[in-house]
């Protein structure tokens, strides 16, 4: 019996310090990843989040010469997918590309979360910022933000804004524009691109989009792009202002992605995903600028706060909008 004490005391510890499959590779002299490696998207196919997933991915792979495969689980407002990297293996092969939503506004807009994203998630490393645009149809009879908010205000009650769900940033944006201007307008959610083809028709008036997602349809002339909602301009366009510059100081609702995976994955994974991303993103700037993102990086520190800080900024803002989902 005393010969095995020493072995079920190194179990013990080596259990106890997290020891994965990932650090007995790594000691072994193989470095992460050794077999291929999930990355989950909370939402379809095609959207904004899958398609920096996947941009990104592709570069993963090519760096490690080991597969990233993209797994869209869409559903629940980036729920079901959350929570499925959360209840995954913290060995660092299931790895999480997310959004603002599920990490920063689900927390207060559910009534009902399995889990606290903030907690049961680590941060690995912030992919982009996606700032949200104001569109409106080319028919709308305005041609610039000052035009649109004389109109709005002209037309109090009468307006309807399109979103891609209730509780998503590009609601809550609309939300945040009524209330500053002091102008009544009413929130139609819709469930991915009907939002757009509604106000691409003109069934409703106007839409605070992510810049992917209409960046084609703005170049095209079918869409009018009046500002955006970042901080500072967007350096995919550079000629709009933003809402803040217009008069409306703090006015910030943009949209963010990046790595998270499950807590308790190994620090030598997180670093080295982080790591290889920063080194990445610079090769991919010109693409995802092109596209309508503005590439962040960074550390999983400056990632974790920013997530924190948004956390708080949405809860006031939901809270106020009386946004609720069962």
């Amino acid at each position: 019996m005393h010969r095995f004490a020493p072995v079920l005391w190194l179990a013990t510890a080596l259990a106890a310090t997290g020891f994965t499959f990932a650090a007995q590779a790594s000691a072994q002299g193989t470095p992460y990843p050794a077999k291929p490696v999930r990355v989950v998207v909370a939402f379809t196919a095609g959207g904004t989040t899958d398609m920096l997933a996947r941009s990104v991915s592709q570069q993963l792979a090519q760096r490690f010469k080991q597969s990233f495969v993209v797994d869209n689980r869409p559903g629940a407002g980036g729920n079901i997918g959350t929570e499925y990297v959360v209840r995954s293996p913290a060995d660092g092969y299931t790895l999480l590309v997310n959004s603002v939503g599920p990490i920063s506004i689900n927390q207060t807009l559910y009534k009902r979360l399995n889990y606290d994203p903030l907690a049961d998630l680590v941060p690995v490393v912030q992919i982009a910022d996606v700032p949200n645009v104001l569109v409106v149809p080319a028919a709308l009879p305005v041609k610039n933000f000052d035009e649109f908010v004389a109109y709005a205000k002209a037309n109090s009650g009468k307006l309807n804004y399109s979103s891609t769900g209730v509780g998503t940033s590009s609601h809550l944006s609309g939300f945040m524009f009524s209330e500053r201007i002091g102008a009544q307008a009413t929130h139609v959610p819709y469930k991915g691109a009907d939002a757009l083809n509604d106000l691409l028709s003109g069934r409703v008036q106007f839409m605070f989009a992510t810049i992917p997602s209409v960046i084609s349809q703005i170049q095209a002339g079918k869409l009018r792009a009046l500002a955006v909602t970042s901080a500072k301009r967007s350096r995919s366009l550079p000629d709009l202002p933003t809402v803040a510059e217009k008069g409306f100081p703090g006015f910030e609702a943009g949209s963010w992605f990046g790595f998270f995976a499950p807590k308790g994955t190994p620090a030598e994974v997180v670093t080295r995903v982080n790591q290889a991303v920063n080194e990445i993103l610079p090769s991919l700037q010109a693409q995802m600028v092109r596209e309508g993102a503005d590439p962040v990086g960074g550390s999983p520190q400056q990632f974790g706060d920013f997530a924190h800080k948004e956390y708080e900024k949405w809860k006031v803002v939901v809270k106020a909008s009386g946004a609720t989902v069962d």
